[in-house]
């Protein structure tokens, strides 16, 4: 029972990293009908912008890692990928708006391709150590829990948890309090009707690249924390595995984006603590395939049919 619960807390730890990069799928999904294949190397940037930012952050606040430093580091990353996705989105997917669907879709390669290789080329092919942001250490469990004071809960895992579980809800209160949300809501419905209702269609669709691209910084912070090992290839797997929870959760539902991410993360620990490291990754491809063949709306999405 230990074991199971220490690989359900390593699997819910994982999960909510890949949810927040599945969100941002989701997200220009329900706004655009598109798959921006660069948000995983979005992802990517934001663990190199807490490489170069983690230490100017560290000798402000004294030479100490502390939640201060971290907060910070992770606040400007994601004011940076957001920076950046919206940049994307002008430069790169606004003059196709009108195009083409398969139009767009090599453009997002291309874009990816692009990322990726001007990653290598600025920062370096070689693997690079990410600066410690905090003293993560193995977290002591009072001895009244019995056995289930036997877990191993390390202090990074905890942040991931704490940090993703605001995020989430600061995503909920946008999306479902603001007028914002309401005007995002309105385009994933139905996009002419919210255009001659008022929306602005530049500036959410804006907003929208935003949000998703600041999730995946913080992603990439995150996760860069409890794996302090970067390189300008890491959003590669972490982006197909992401947009695979988003298909598994239903694409275009943003609850369904973070049950994916869970479903997804709780595999890979099941599969690891059970089986071997080397079946993960094609395990949960296959879960894409099964979910493609048998359930294509995923486990939240509802099959909408069009009239001819």
């Amino acid at each position: 029972m230990v074991e199971f619960l220490q690989q359900l807390l390593n699997g819910i730890s994982q999960g909510g990293i890949y949810a927040l990069i599945a969100l941002g799928y989701t997200m220009v999904y329900g706004i655009l009908r598109f798959i921006n294949f660069a948000h995983g190397d979005v992802f990517m940037l934001g663990s190199f912008a807490g490489f170069y930012l983690g230490p100017l952050v560290l000798r402000l606040c004294g030479g100490t890692p502390s939640f201060a430093v971290a907060g910070l580091t992770l606040m400007f990353a994601m004011v940076g990928c957001a920076l950046v996705g919206m940049l994307i989105e002008r430069l790169c997917y606004k003059p196709l708006r009108h195009q083409p669907r398969i139009n767009v879709l090599i453009t997002a390669i291309g874009v990816s391709l692009l990322l990726e290789n001007g990653g290598q080329f600025l920062f370096g092919a070689d693997p690079k150590s990410f600066p410690d942001l905090i003293t993560d250490r193995a977290l002591e469990l009072p001895a009244a829990l019995g056995p289930l004071s036997a877990l191993t809960i390390t202090l990074s895992q905890v942040i991931v948890l704490v940090v993703t579980g605001l995020l989430l809800i600061v995503l909920h209160v946008i999306v479902r309090h603001t007028r914002t949300g309401l005007a995002m809501r309105a385009l994933s419905l139905n996009p002419v009707a919210a255009q001659l209702s008022g929306v602005d269609l530049n500036r959410i669709i804006g907003i929208t690249f935003g949000l998703g691209s600041a999730l995946a910084g913080a992603a990439g912070i995150l996760i860069s924390i409890q794996q302090p090992s970067i390189d300008p290839l890491m959003g590669i797997n972490a982006g197909l595995k992401a947009f695979i929870a988003a298909v598994l959760g239903g694409i275009g539902n943003l609850p369904g984006a973070v049950l994916g991410g869970i479903v997804i993360g709780l595999l890979e620990a099941m599969i690891v603590g059970y089986g071997s490291p080397t079946y993960r990754d094609p395990i949960v491809f296959a879960v894409l395939i099964g979910i493609l063949l048998f359930r294509p709306a995923g486990l939240l999405g509802k099959t909408i049919l069009e009239k001819v």
